[in-house]
Formats: C-alpha cells, structure tokens, sequence
C-alpha cells in the first residue's frame, strides 16, 4: 500500500499533485514483521531453553541449543547483510549529479522507510533484552560469555540492529547527491555509534571475567553501554537534514508544475 502526496493549495487557488506511492507502507510492514518474528522468536526460545539448559555450559545440552544457535545467528545474520551491502552497492546510481527531483524526493521517502525499520530493531536491545540480561546475571552465576541472555541480546540483536544501520547509511551515500559527496556526522554518529555496543562486549566481558562479577548498573563498566546507547539521539539531527532536503524538493516540484499549468 502507498501513499498519495498533494501539495498545499498555491497562490491563485492552483492544487498541484505530486508523485503517487512515494511512501511504501508495504516495505514498512514488511521490515518490522520481519524484524518482530527474529526477536519473537528469540524471545520464545530463552523462554523454552533457558533454565531448561542454559544454566550450566559444561553440558552438552547446552551446546545442542545454545552454542548451536549461537554458530547460526552470527553467520546467517552477518551474511544477510553482506548480501544486502552487495546489492546496494551494485545498484547504486552512478550519475547522481543528473538525478531529477521526483526521483531523489521519492528516494528521501525510502530513506524514511529504512531509519524506520531501523529503529524498531533497537527495540530488541533497549527494552526487553537489555533489560533481560542484566536480570539474567544478577540471578544465575556466569560461567560463559555466550550465555543464553547474550546469545540472543549481543549475538543476534546488536548485529540485527547493525545490518539496519549500515545498509540505511550505504542507500543513503549511493543514491542520494546530499550524502554521496561528504558524510554526514548526525548520520555517522546514529549509524557508528550504537553498532559499537557489540565492540564495548569485550571490554565489559573482560571486566566481569577479571575484577567485576558482581551486575551492578552503575558501575563504570557498564557507562559505555549507556553512552553508545545515547548516540542514537543524533538520529534527531539527521531528520533535520532530511526534512530540510525534502522541503525543497517539494518546492522544486511544485514551482515546476506551476510553470507547466500557466504554459
């Protein structure tokens, strides 16, 4: 399902129409139900296998179920989105400076359609399975990094979240004059910036490992968890920049089809 844009009445009472279907809530839809069945799913296993056989990973029923999924994930999540990155990049506009304004406008819209599906990937980190895991480990002793809460928050939800951002930057540097040309820093640092969590995992295992067992939230092990988290704010100034291009695209468009209506 699409949407039909108009634009404001102009000065003369004309109504000019603009581009049918640049807004595509089928894509939408299709990115969060995808992105709601990995996290459902996740969320249905912990609670079918995780105290069943989670506890202890000396078992081998630990292995069968969790350090299984945990060689699945990794590969088929990171090559989903190798898969995407290579089409992007192999579809990319090469002329960019010729690009009409209908055409990057509608591009502006599946930009939109990208941070949307983007941020509804983080909701896996920021909400239950964040929270999740710092529960899972203030009540059952680690033995293991891959434990059942990270296996499903660090090893699945940061890397879903990471194929997002990445695969949003790189539609946005390829098909889009404003970004092709110099990055842009609100952009790099919404993108970059929470994608660092997965890095920020091995200092805080290695902390928890070595001088810090105990999961307390305020201690300075777990501040770059908060402050990479907080970098996700940028995305306000991105949306800046993209309703100021978008505004004087629709400008563009208008003016011209005033133009056409008084030839």
């Amino acid at each position: 399902m699409s949407v039909v844009l108009k634009s404001a009445p102009m000065q003369g009472g004309v109504a000019v129409e603009q581009t049918k279907g640049m807004l595509n809530f089928g894509m939408i839809a299709l990115g969060v139900i995808v992105v709601a069945s990995i996290l459902g799913g996740l969320r249905l296993y912990q609670g079918a296998y995780a105290f069943k056989f989670g506890l202890d990973s000396t078992t081998p029923e630990f292995a069968t179920y969790w350090v299984t999924l945990f060689k699945v994930e990794i590969p088929l999540i990171f090559g989903s989105g190798a898969a995407i990155w290579t089409y992007l990049w192999m579809t990319r506009d090469k002329d960019l400076a010729s690009l009409d304004a209908e055409t990057e406008l509608r591009r502006y819209f599946t930009l939109v359609t990208w941070f949307l599906v983007y941020t509804f990937s983080f909701l896996g980190i920021a909400s239950f399975f964040g929270e999740a895991d710092a529960t899972w480990h203030q009540t059952v002793i680690r033995d293991t990094a891959l434990t059942p809460s990270h296996i499903a928050v660090f090893y699945a939800c940061v890397p879903l979240y990471m194929i997002f951002g990445f695969s949003t930057l790189m539609y946005a540097t390829t098909r889009l004059p404003q970004y092709s040309t110099a990055y842009s820093v609100p952009m790099l640092v919404a993108v970059i910036g929470p994608g660092l969590v997965l890095a920020n995992l091995g200092f805080n295992e290695w902390g928890h490992a070595f001088w810090m067992t105990e999961e307390i939230f305020s201690h300075p092990l777990h501040w770059g968890f908060t402050v990479l988290g907080w970098t996700g704010l940028a995305l306000g100034g991105t949306l800046l920049q993209i309703v100021v291009r978008m505004t004087s695209l629709f400008r563009e468009l208008t003016a011209a089809d005033r133009q056409k209506s008084l030839a």
